[in-house]
């Protein structure tokens, strides 16, 4: 179903084949990129916050389900295979990545086109609200905004890096 008059955006349905490549795809990214940035730089992964890029890509491009299968399934294979996130921090991450998945369909489906100003809201809202759910999941303020403290080059790729994706390269 597309729903965007120049930069195509849809709501794909689990049955349909298309929805499960798109969050395969999706989910390796959110996988190989997160190795990438903890491989190279120190604290890559508190400072890029990796882990949810294609998730906002996915979310915003093709929708709720796509969003929330990248949403799940990219922390779980990541904890499992590379223990990042830890355990300790998955359930957090969990929360932030459906947060976003959530937050970038409605966008989507809202505004029916791609601006930095609905991505700057999507990043704040899912930010905000998640940093909220973490306080509380393990009474940690300081840790709780830690993406605020070290991530705000990582929101502000998600903002960029994202609109850029959107409106450009993913423009079919």
């Amino acid at each position: 179903m597309e729903i965007s008059n120049t930069t195509r955006l849809y709501a794909l349905s689990l049955k349909e084949t298309r929805a499960w490549t798109f969050a395969a795809l999706f989910i390796i990214g959110n996988i190989v990129v997160p190795q990438l940035c903890h491989a190279m730089i120190p604290h890559g992964g508190l400072i890029f916050l990796p882990i949810y890029f294609f998730t906002l890509i996915g979310a915003y491009k093709y929708g709720i389900k796509v969003g929330l299968l990248t949403a799940v399934m990219s922390p779980i294979v990541n904890s499992v295979f590379f223990d990042m996130p830890a355990l300790a921090v998955l359930p957090a991450i969990l929360i932030k990545s459906v947060l976003l998945a959530s937050a970038a369909a409605l966008a989507a489906r809202k505004t029916r086109k791609v601006s930095i100003g609905a991505l700057i809201a999507v990043v704040l809202g899912y930010q905000v609200l998640g940093s909220g759910f973490e306080w509380a999941l393990n009474g940690n303020l300081m840790a709780a905004v830690t993406d605020f403290r070290l991530g705000l080059p990582g929101m502000t790729i998600q903002v960029l890096g994202g609109w850029a994706l959107l409106k450009y390269a993913l423009t079919k």
